[in-house]
């Protein structure tokens, strides 16, 4: 089970940046996590992405929020068109939304991931995008 999000103030130095797991993404991205929150709690992650780079669709069982850091992105639920993202835009996903995020072909993209954890969980992994239009 994951640890608590603090009680109190916390600052919390740039630390431990490892790569996702290779299954998945297209290809393994770096990840940092700012907040390991407990049932119900908040995690929160720094991820980038190298170029071309996209995940799987997935799910989030409390939804999502991503703020987009630098560089160009990509996202897309499953019924809607792909949506270009940029620095400053801030995309919600809802509880059980399918839906897939990555970077442009010609761009890295990083941005700050907060999801609230449920049952131990914050994200479900599904099948891999076949095609992004």
């Amino acid at each position: 089970m994951s640890a608590s999000n603090p009680k109190t103030m916390t600052v919390r130095r740039p630390g431990k940046v490892v790569r996702s797991p290779e299954d998945v993404a297209t290809a393994p991205f770096w990840v940092e996590m700012l907040l390991d929150g407990a049932d119900g709690e908040n995690t929160a992650m720094r991820a980038t992405l190298d170029p071309g780079t996209i995940t799987r669709w997935h799910t989030h069982p409390q939804g999502q929020l991503l703020y987009v850091l630098s560089g160009q992105g990509l996202a897309q639920n499953e019924s809607g068109p792909v949506e270009e993202l940029r620095a400053g835009d801030a995309i919600w996903f809802a509880p059980g939304e399918r839906h897939w995020h990555g970077a442009t072909d010609d761009s890295p993209f990083s941005y700050i991931s907060i999801q609230p954890s449920e049952n131990g969980s914050v994200v479900e992994w599904l099948d891999h995008v076949e095609r992004r239009s």
